[in-house]
């Protein structure tokens, strides 16, 4: 536990824990991803930027300041330090938070506040729409493609974009099933495996434990993605490394489907130094074998979110831009950021 005692940060699970400069906008999507009803990179940066776009419309510019100046350091730093609180921001957020401050910066002086604003919210939009929603289009198009009849396709936890894949790929008649392999506390793969279900899709749904019993029967592996590092690697729901390594151990290709905007120049080795830790009595299941947990001597329990999957387990990382090697991931990235 000691190699993890970094990453212990308490979150903030109630209104009153935050101060007075925090909008209600963003005080209502911080609870809601503290406790998981927004879950997913994603849907985390959608309803963030969504926040931040009720803080800009309800700013007004003190007398003497200037909205370049003021909108970034004084309204928006302690809404992020509120979000940062209730959970640490994820990759694709941050990514987010940064292109918005820049965005911020470019806003002339000479222009009035309200023209501003609607250039900053519109901008904002445009953001969601081509980093997120026309990227998943793409990414589950491209990826539905490589679904062919009679293939078995195995999924961990619960990734929006494969899901849309999956289904993109029934409603274009492929026959084929899915694996889907799911972990404890969260069990995202639940509501995925439901959902094909009710589709009419032909699911089997397993633990982790029996990932092993399970991955000879698949033909491809389909794996979300928080982030891909610029060493190749791909950081994701923890467990997503054990899936991958059994996947390549049967020599069974994974493919990663991941937006451009989960991007980063960071490098990861292991999960240690860059992670998330959730409260260990998530872990907990009442009258269970860890109920009392905190009785025993010398028990800790470490609830880790995330850990990272080697590039060499992963054949491919589907895009917006289309399908490309993990080794290649810096290079598109920095393609794309030269031309924003």
């Amino acid at each position: 536990m000691e190699f993890f005692r970094h990453l212990n940060r308490p979150r903030k699970t109630a209104i009153s824990e935050a101060g007075k400069e925090v909008h209600q906008a963003v005080l209502i999507v911080g609870l809601q991803i503290a406790n998981y009803t927004i879950c997913g990179s994603c849907a985390r940066l959608v309803a963030t930027l969504q926040a931040f776009k009720e803080v800009i419309a309800s700013y007004r510019t003190p007398p003497g300041n200037t909205l370049t100046r003021h909108l970034t350091s004084h309204v928006l730093s302690p809404n992020i330090d509120y979000l940062s609180s209730c959970r640490p921001l994820s990759i694709s957020m941050g990514n987010a938070i940064r292109w918005l401050k820049l965005e911020i910066s470019k806003v002339d002086i000479d222009v009035p506040d309200s023209e501003s604003k609607q250039s900053l919210c519109d901008a904002i939009d445009v953001y969601i729409r081509d980093r997120i929603t026309v990227a998943d289009e793409i990414i589950s198009t491209i990826a539905a493609e490589k679904i062919k009849d009679g293939d078995v396709i195995l999924t961990y936890a619960k990734s929006s974009v494969v899901q849309r894949a999956l289904v993109h790929a029934y409603k274009a008649g492929k026959k084929f099933r899915v694996i889907v392999v799911d972990s404890r506390p969260l069990q995202e793969g639940l509501n995925l495996a439901s959902s094909l279900q009710a589709l009419g899709v032909e699911v089997k749904y397993c633990m982790l434990n029996g990932l092993v019993h399970n991955v000879h029967e698949a033909t491809k592996v389909f794996l979300g993605a928080h982030a891909m590092m610029s060493n190749g690697r791909l950081f994701s729901r923890i467990g997503t490394a054990i899936v991958a390594m059994e996947a390549k151990a049967a020599d069974i290709p994974v493919l990663v489907l991941c937006e451009t905007a989960k991007f980063t120049e960071r490098v990861a080795l292991d999960s240690i130094v860059h992670n998330e830790v959730a409260p260990p009595d998530e872990l907990v299941i009442s009258s269970g074998p860890l109920e009392n947990w905190r009785k025993v001597k010398g028990l800790q329990l470490l609830n880790l979110m995330y850990d990272v999957t080697p590039a060499e387990y992963i054949q491919i990382v589907i895009t917006e831009y289309g399908s490309v090697p993990p080794t290649s991931v810096p290079t598109l990235n920095r393609t794309i950021n030269e031309n924003e």
